[in-house]
C-alpha cells in the first residue's frame, strides 16, 4: 500500500494514556460548566424571531447595512449574504410588544433612509412554539444518531469496541457544544448540521482504527494489546494526515471565504475534525485498555479433544 507520510518505527501511543485521558476529561468538564452555566446562544431558528429578505441595487455592503441597523436600537441583528451579492438575510429575535410587520417597518426605514433603491423581499416570522419544536427536532436527531452509531460498532466489532467509540464521539460533541457555549457563539440549525456531520465523520476515523486493531490481534500472535493498538494507530497514520489534511483545507476555505452564512457552520466543523482525530488516536484507543479488550474476544482458544480409552 502506497503512504504519502510512512512512519516505520511504531509510536507508543498507549504509553501517554494516562496524560491524555487527564487532558481530555479536563476539556470535557470544562465543556460540561461552559454548557451548564452560560448555555448554548440559540439563534432565531430555534428561539424565534423575524427574518427579512432584501434585496440591494448593487453588490451589498454588509457592514454598511448593519451600521444603518445600529440605528434601529433592536437588538442582536444578524446580517448576511444568501444566493446572490445582492440578496441580503437579516435576522432578528423576537421583541416583546412588538410584531413581526412593526419590526420589518423599523428594519426597512433605517435602510432606505441609508439607501433609498432597497428593497423588501419577503418578512417571515418564526414562532416560539416553531422554534421549540425544531429544538426538539434536533436533540432527537443527536440521539437517534449516537445510538445508531453505538449500535453500528457493536454488531460490527464488539461491545467494548461500542462503547469506546461512542464516548470518544460523545466526548467530541460536548467539547463543540462547550465552545460555543463558551464564546456565546450563535447556536443555529446549520451548527446543528455540523455536530450531525461530525458525529459520522468522527465515527469513521475511530471504524478504521478498529479494524486495524481487529486485524492486528489475529496476526500479532505475540504482541500484548498495548503494543498491537500502537501499531494500529501508527499504520493509519498516513491516511489520517492525507485524509483529514484535506478536508480541513476545504473547511478553512468555507471558514475564510464562505462569509457569515457558512462561519459558524466551518467553525463547527474546523473543531470537530481536530478533536475528532485526537479522540479517535487518544480517547477511544485508551478506553479499549480500560474496558479489558482481550485477544480472546476475537480468537477463541483451541479446545483439545479427548482421545477416546480403548
Amino acid at each position: 500500500m502506497l503512504e504519502f507520510f510512512p512512519f516505520r518505527k511504531t509510536i507508543p501511543f498507549m504509553s501517554w494514556g494516562k496524560v491524555t485521558t487527564i487532558i481530555s476529561l479536563t476539556t470535557f468538564l470544562f465543556s460540561v460548566w461552559a454548557l451548564w452555566d452560560r448555555g448554548l446562544n440559540l439563534g432565531v431558528d430555534f428561539t424565534g424571531g423575524t427574518l427579512i429578505e432584501v434585496k440591494t441595487e448593487q453588490a451589498a455592503d454588509i457592514n454598511r447595512i448593519r451600521s444603518a441597523l445600529v440605528k434601529t436600537g433592536l437588538p442582536e441583528i444578524s446580517v448576511q449574504n444568501f444566493g446572490s451579492s445582492r440578496d441580503v438575510l437579516i435576522r432578528l429575535p423576537a421583541q416583546a410588544g412588538a410584531s413581526a410587520a412593526q419590526t420589518s417597518n423599523a428594519v426597512m426605514a433605517a435602510l432606505q433612509a441609508d439607501d433609498p433603491k432597497i428593497t423588501l423581499q419577503k418578512v417571515d416570522f418564526v414562532g416560539p412554539a416553531v422554534g421549540k419544536e425544531l429544538y426538539d427536532s434536533g436533540a432527537l436527531a443527536l440521539l437517534v444518531v449516537a445510538i445508531g452509531i453505538m449500535l453500528y460498532l457493536a454488531i460490527r466489532f464488539e461491545w467494548r469496541f461500542a462503547v469506546a467509540g461512542m464516548l470518544a464521539n460523545l466526548h467530541d460533541i460536548v467539547i463543540i457544544l462547550g465552545v460555543f457555549a463558551f464564546f456565546q457563539w450563535e447556536f443555529t440549525l446549520t451548527v446543528l448540521a455540523g455536530v450531525l456531520a461530525i458525529l459520522g465523520y468522527s465515527v469513521n476515523e475511530s471504524v478504521v482504527v478498529f479494524d486495524r486493531i481487529r486485524e492486528n490481534i489475529r496476526k500479532m500472535r505475540g504482541a500484548t494489546i498495548p503494543h498491537i493498538i500502537d501499531d494500529a494507530i501508527t499504520r493509519t497514520m498516513s491516511r489520517t494526515i492525507i485524509t483529514h489534511g484535506s478536508t480541513q483545507i476545504m473547511v478553512l476555505s468555507m471558514l475564510f471565504f464562505g462569509g457569515e452564512a457558512l462561519h459558524n457552520f466551518a467553525l463547527a466543523l474546523t473543531i470537530g475534525i481536530m478533536f475528532g482525530i485526537y479522540s479517535s488516536v487518544l480517547v477511544a484507543s485508551p478506553l479499549l485498555l480500560m474496558l479489558g479488550v482481550k485477544r480472546e474476544h476475537f480468537i477463541k482458544p483451541v479446545e483439545k479433544k479427548e482421545e477416546a480409552v480403548v
